[in-house]
């Protein structure tokens, strides 16, 4: 495949690239801005540890949004630098996106499905679907490549 017809398959999936990291955005900071989120895990950590007190819970909410961001800004690194590669014409791209999507489908498989030591899973199903959100448009970049290639 010649450069040029690099950077035109490139150029068909940049508009999924741009989409996945605004969903990416979107999912980091939207357990910040909807404080009914905060909630709804506070409240899933409660059911799952009855015996936590508030703070404890407090505790337990405030590493889940650690977690979460770092996860969050990771994956809008690497939609910058999936997208920084397509826009340079780079061969590697396609494989650069299928790893990084690969990645990201542990990462919200894991958090839809790992369960803690209650037996229950550990993040809270709203949570967890959040994190698949961005894989969407990941699948389609690369089914667009697949599909150009």
């Amino acid at each position: 495949m010649t450069r040029l017809q690099q950077r035109s398959h490139n150029r068909t999936a940049l508009p999924m690239m741009y989409i996945g990291a605004g969903l990416t955005a979107i999912a980091a900071l939207f357990p910040f801005v909807d404080r009914a989120t905060t909630t709804v895990l506070a409240d899933h950590i409660k059911a799952s540890y009855p015996a936590y007190e508030p703070g404890a819970i407090d505790t337990a909410v405030t590493a889940y949004l650690v977690i979460l961001s770092t996860v969050g800004v990771l994956g809008l690194l690497g939609w910058v630098g999936t997208i920084w590669a397509a826009r340079a014409g780079k061969r590697w791209t396609s494989w650069l996106a299928i790893g990084l999507l690969s990645i990201a489908l542990c990462i919200a498989i894991a958090a839809l499905t790992v369960q803690d030591t209650s037996g229950d899973v550990g993040l809270a199903p709203l949570l967890g679907w959040l994190l698949i959100l961005p894989c969407v448009p990941g699948l389609a970049t690369v089914a667009l490549w697949r599909r150009a290639g």
